[in-house]
């Protein structure tokens, strides 16, 4: 793969981390995931999100920056590329829908501070996946935490991103995913790995899965 830092990204039950780890393997690369489940602000973000949602925020930026500080910064020289379900910008993405403005400046002021220390994505990989079907791998996945999660919240999120990949210079790759099973589906995974192959310019490049 000709994309030494390939970035796996999507809305909450888009699939992004099976699929991260999928091409992991396949490539041979060092692979980078999220970890969400030693935040202990999660479960009561959903709660009461008013409460929380800024040290939510707040840990996940510091986890998040941790993580690819150290992880980026000592490659395995027989794992050239690297691949991850998270880019570092979803810590603003996330800060922008669950803060109120004052908190959102505030995070972004710290964000702006550590951002241009970590390196960039060469490929961004969007898995853009319908709302409805978010909910229904939301369920068969079956965290507790998440089960209360309204559409409303999964729809701001996929207009965030899609206005934050619309709106900055970055080399992305839009899956319509409404179809996917790539998991399951060689021929699926198969499609996904050949236009991994291809040389993109800067800017949105779209595919569907069927």
């Amino acid at each position: 793969m000709q994309y030494p830092f390939l970035t796996i990204e999507g809305n909450i039950g888009a699939g992004k981390t099976t699929l991260a780890c999928m091409l992991a393997k396949h490539y041979n690369s060092k692979l980078i995931l999220e970890e969400f489940a030693d935040n202990p602000f999660l479960p009561r973000f959903y709660k009461e999100p008013d409460k929380y949602a800024f040290p939510l925020e707040l840990f996940f930026m510091a986890e998040r920056y941790k993580q690819l500080k150290e992880m980026m910064g000592g490659r395995d020289i027989f794992k050239n590329n690297v691949i991850s379900d998270y880019m570092f910008t979803k810590s603003l993405l996330f800060a922008k829908i669950t803060l109120p403005d004052e908190e959102f400046r505030l995070y972004q002021r710290l964000f702006e501070i550590v951002n241009p220390q970590l390196v960039q994505p060469d490929l961004l990989v969007y898995l853009h996946v319908p709302v409805k079907k978010l909910q229904e791998n939301i369920r068969k996945r079956n965290r507790n935490y998440e089960q209360e999660i309204q559409d409303d919240y999964l729809f701001r999120l996929q207009n965030t991103y899609m206005e934050y990949i619309k709106q900055h210079p970055i080399r992305s790759l839009i899956i319509d995913a409404s179809s996917a099973d790539f998991e399951h589906d060689p021929s699926q995974f198969k499609v996904i790995v050949d236009a991994l192959e291809r040389d993109y310019s800067i800017g949105q490049h779209y595919m569907a899965l069927k």
